[in-house]
């Protein structure tokens, strides 16, 4: 079994420093030993919160809001990116009003859709899709531009149309740029449903960190920080083995050029 290609065992790793480390720690005392516990005793702790449901409710319902919200903002960002790649006027339109909105930090407009929308699940899907429009838009739109005109060229003069050139040669050069797009959103998306998850919910993982601070719980806090982690990474996961499958074709870089 190829540990490396599953990432086992460089995370193994990782929690056997931490686990020592933090046996260390309670010997020498370099710090207060409840700071940072061992990853054993967190292993512990999480199993009793599984018993209660929290775990499992915290999970159910973050996977759900990042879900939606990625699946949405995805959407509407490669339709945007369809259509002013297609019509220029459309580009001309829409780019001083994204290249305005597009710096300014999605978590900053939080406590506008709290304003505006309520405290519910529509301002935090709202705000994970937004934050996940952005980078999808900006990948797929330098996807579609980014397709060589040799290629545009030796379709057309095969008698190809208008729409067979953008469905057959443009839409699949640009699926490799609109991964990386999701790749880069995906993590600023978690940052998002973490943060608005924390403002004004009663369920999620980050509404298990705000518990833990405010009873000073700091164990069940490296609990659900953990939970992120290995949701984002199932996810990350998830999303490059689609890139593997749908863009077997592309290869490039220097592993690739070098002959084993």
């Amino acid at each position: 079994m190829n540990w490396h290609k599953y990432n086992i065992l460089p995370s193994l790793l990782f929690f056997v420093v931490w686990e020592l480390f933090s046996r260390v720690n309670g010997t020498a005392k370099f710090f207060n030993p409840n700071f940072l516990p061992a990853p054993t005793l967190l292993l512990s702790e999480g199993w009793e919160l599984a018993k209660t449901g929290m775990i499992t409710d915290s999970i159910v319902s973050s996977t759900i809001r990042i879900l939606l919200g990625f699946v949405i903002g995805s959407i509407v960002a490669v339709g945007l990116g369809v259509v002013m790649s297609k019509f220029r006027t459309a580009e001309r339109w829409f780019s001083p009003i994204l290249n305005l909105v597009g710096p300014i930090p999605a978590l900053a407009l939080l406590p506008l859709f709290i304003i505006w929308f309520g405290i519910g699940e529509f301002p935090k899907v709202l705000l994970i899709a937004w934050t996940t429009f952005i980078p999808v838009l900006v990948y797929t739109l330098d996807g579609f531009k980014s397709v060589p005109s040799t290629l545009i060229r030796s379709a057309l003069s095969l008698g190809a149309s208008e729409r067979q050139i953008f469905t057959r040669v443009m839409l699949p050069s640009a699926v490799p740029n609109f991964l990386v797009g999701a790749q880069v959103s995906l993590g600023l998306s978690f940052s998002a449903l973490i943060v608005s998850e924390m403002m004004g919910a009663q369920s999620g993982l980050g509404y298990m960190i705000v518990d833990a601070r405010n009873y000073f719980k700091i164990t069940n806090m490296f609990v659900a920080i953990i939970l992120i982690g290995l949701e984002y990474s199932f996810l990350s996961s998830l999303l490059k083995l689609v890139e593997r499958r749908v863009v077997v074709w592309r290869k490039g870089g220097l592993r690739d050029a070098i002959e084993k």
